[in-house]
Formats: C-alpha cells, sequence, structure tokens
C-alpha cells in the first residue's frame, strides 16, 4: 500500500455489522477476493463456496480481554490498557489520556516507580520499558488483587476513537474464543474470526473444510509507524500441527484466519517445513523478504497502513495483490477496522 493510499475517515467502521440494520448477523460484511493480480467482490456468507474440500482454516482460541480500566496518578486521570501477561507475573500495560469522548489519545509512559491507583484498591507500578525501541508500553507489577480479577469487575474493551460508542465484551469475542485457565487473553479482539457464526462454521465443516485451533494473545495495536511488533504468547497444540501437515501432504490449502494466526503457526515449522506442536514467546515478524513456509491464504480485515501488517500480507500474497486490492477496497468503500469488511487472499 503506497503512501498515497490513505483511508478516509468516513470508511472506518463505527459500529460492528449486526448493529447496522434489522436482520443481520456478523456474517453480513463484504469480502474482498485477491487470487493473485484479480480482485473479486463476495459477501462472506459466499466463503464456503470459495474454498474446498481438503482445505484448513487455522483459527486462533485467544478470548479478548477487558482489558482497559480507569486510574488516576496523582492528580491525572488515566486510562491503563493492560497488553500481556508476562512468565513473571507482571503485565506489559499501555498508559492512555481521556480525551472527553469515551475513548483515549496516547500519553508519555514511564518515568520507572510511577504509580497508578486503579479500583478495588489496586495498585500498579511501572518498572521498565517492555522493548529499547520505545516508552509506549511497560512492564508493570499490580498489588492488591490479581489482574484477571481486576479486569473481570472494573475492565471494558479497548475502544479507539473511529467507533461510535462502547460495547459489550460479547461483541469482541469470537466465535472460536476460549478462556484461559490463567486469565491470558488478547487486549484486542484478532477480529478477522468476528464475521464467523456457528452455522457459518457448520457448512463449512459440512463441505470438508477443516478447522486447526492455535492460540496467540495480541498485545495492544496502537502502535507508532515503523514500531516492531512485541514478542506474544502462542501455542500450536500437537493436533492441529498434524492437521496442518495432514492438509499441506494432501494438496488442501492452509489459510490463517487472521494475521496472529500466521505468526503463530510460522513460529511453529522447522527447517524441514513440517509444523510441530511449540509453546512460548514469539518474535517472528513475517516479511517478504523471509516469506511463509505454511500458510498458502490468509483471511485478514482491513487495516490502516501499518509496516508489519501490510508486510506479512505481502509475504502471502505479493505486492502487486495487496496494492490492487487495497486500491479496489477503497474505490469501492469498503469498511475498515475491527468491525469492517474482509480480505481473503488465495492463492
Amino acid at each position: 500500500m503506497t503512501p498515497a493510499m490513505r483511508v478516509p475517515e468516513e470508511l472506518s467502521a463505527r459500529v460492528p455489522v449486526e448493529q447496522r440494520g434489522p436482520g443481520l448477523e456478523r456474517d453480513a460484511v463484504r469480502m474482498l477476493v485477491s487470487r493473485g493480480a484479480e480482485v473479486a467482490h463476495h459477501t462472506f456468507t459466499e466463503l464456503p463456496l470459495l474454498l474446498r474440500a481438503g482445505d484448513l482454516l487455522v483459527v486462533n482460541t485467544s478470548a479478548t480481554l477487558a482489558a482497559a480500566v480507569d486510574g488516576w496518578t496523582g492528580h491525572a486521570r488515566v486510562v491503563v490498557h493492560f497488553s500481556t501477561r508476562g512468565d513473571d507475573g507482571r503485565w506489559a500495560v499501555e498508559l492512555r489520556e481521556p480525551d472527553g469522548r469515551g475513548t483515549t489519545r496516547a500519553r508519555t509512559g514511564g518515568p520507572a516507580g510511577r504509580e497508578v491507583r486503579l479500583p478495588g484498591g489496586v495498585r500498579l507500578v511501572l518498572e521498565e520499558p517492555l522493548s529499547r525501541h520505545g516508552a509506549r508500553l511497560w512492564w508493570a507489577r499490580v498489588s492488591g488483587r490479581g489482574v484477571p480479577e481486576l479486569l473481570r469487575q472494573y475492565g471494558r474493551p479497548i475502544r479507539y476513537a473511529y467507533t461510535e460508542r462502547d460495547q459489550p465484551l460479547s461483541v469482541y469475542q469470537t466465535v472460536f474464543a476460549l478462556p484461559s485457565a490463567d486469565g491470558s487473553g488478547s487486549a484486542e479482539m484478532p477480529s478477522a474470526a468476528r464475521p464467523f457464526t456457528a452455522r457459518l462454521v457448520a457448512e463449512l465443516v459440512s463441505r470438508g473444510v477443516q478447522f486447526a485451533p492455535v492460540t496467540l494473545h495480541t498485545g495492544v495495536a496502537s502502535a507508532v509507524a515503523h514500531e516492531p511488533p512485541y514478542p506474544e504468547r502462542f501455542a500450536v497444540p500437537g493436533a492441529s500441527a498434524r492437521l496442518i501437515n495432514a492438509a499441506k501432504a494432501g494438496g488442501g490449502r492452509v489459510v490463517a484466519v487472521g494475521t496472529t494466526a500466521v505468526r503463530a503457526v510460522e513460529s511453529a515449522v522447522g527447517a524441514d517445513g513440517a509444523v510441530r506442536a511449540r509453546a512460548g514467546w514469539t518474535d517472528l515478524v513475517v516479511t517478504p523478504e523471509r516469506g511463509v513456509r505454511v500458510v498458502d491464504g490468509l483471511l485478514t480485515g482491513l487495516h490502516e497502513p501499518e509496516a508489519s501488517h501490510l508486510l506479512m500480507l505481502e509475504a502471502v500474497a505479493g505486492r502487486v495483490a495487496i496494492e490492487r486490492g487495497y486500491t479496489a477496497a477503497l474505490q469501492l468503500r469498503y469498511q475498515w477496522h475491527e468491525f469492517g469488511d474482509v480480505h481473503l487472499v488465495l492463492p
């Protein structure tokens, strides 16, 4: 996507599709389909007609957290976005300023030792920046109660300024979401899977399309330009690895549902091209130079230009396909962001 291709504000999806009119469900979004340099236009309900028996969809089961909590630092109001749970019990957090419209704007993080007062007598203390590349996210220690309990009682989904109003957490959960035993989850919804409904999943299964669940807990996405992706926790179960390998061996196409699914499965492939069970942290950045070794296709949303996201799309489909697809999406006024339309890239 070239710098000249900027997304007009009016193309940001302000509410979920099911709230735009009577009788609409999540699968009522439009779907741009790219095959090489060819572009076609469909609705998401037509996905079963575009896949075939033996194809496999890799889906992210991470549940979305109510990751935004109001707090105070000194006399200033802040909103804490809980991003990622560390292995040592700390959480990576981003401090934001309320903007008076129900959303937030960026603010300076730190310094180390800054204390934030949260509801229920909880205290949060910033310890160190998450990355040497910037001080937007900080590792913080929380005392007073566990973070999962805090989020359940006082949290709300992270919301950005292009949306119209607060939404219940259920709006941000996909049909594949499963709660994690330790309270981990995604700070923001793995939104490529949002249009799936139970009915559509059943139709795909009945047509011989398989599903391979993986988990990648995604952090906050409000990255500044060219900020590299942060390490994220992921797991590829052995059963899913076997399904992926079998699909590849049988001539089926492996289609990742979302960039999170790409990052997870490409982090579990060995030098021999086989996917194996793996869990832990991944700092993988998928670029055209690195390429993809497992994924044949990708179902993803339409997002603002962001280096890592577009590089991953290029790695799967090539630059020409992505530029033509995004040009068509702008011309035909597709809806952007997590409540918007989707883009299916097939080989």
